[in-house]
């Protein structure tokens, strides 16, 4: 599955991504008036489950010194991401 990464907590080494790991949550009614509900929430998941993707296919990414800047670089194709 692919999405898009939508928080990052480097301390854990974790990133939240759009429409992976949706856990169902339910949630109480705030008002005499209101239903409950259930909510899906995006979880967490590990820095190594998550890939780019170039053309449809996932990517290493590897790091080419261009002039005095470091590039991340595709390590199948060599573009530069």
């Amino acid at each position: 599955r692919s999405g898009k990464v939508l928080r990052v907590f480097r301390e854990e080494s974790r990133v939240i991504v759009e429409g992976v790991n949706l856990r169902k949550k339910h949630e109480r009614a705030r008002r005499a008036n209101q239903k409950g509900q259930m909510i899906e929430i995006a979880m967490p998941i590990h820095v190594s489950n998550v890939a780019l993707i170039e053309d449809g296919k996932p990517v290493r990414v590897g790091r080419r010194l261009v002039g005095e800047k470091w590039m991340r670089v595709s390590r199948k194709t060599g573009k530069e991401i």
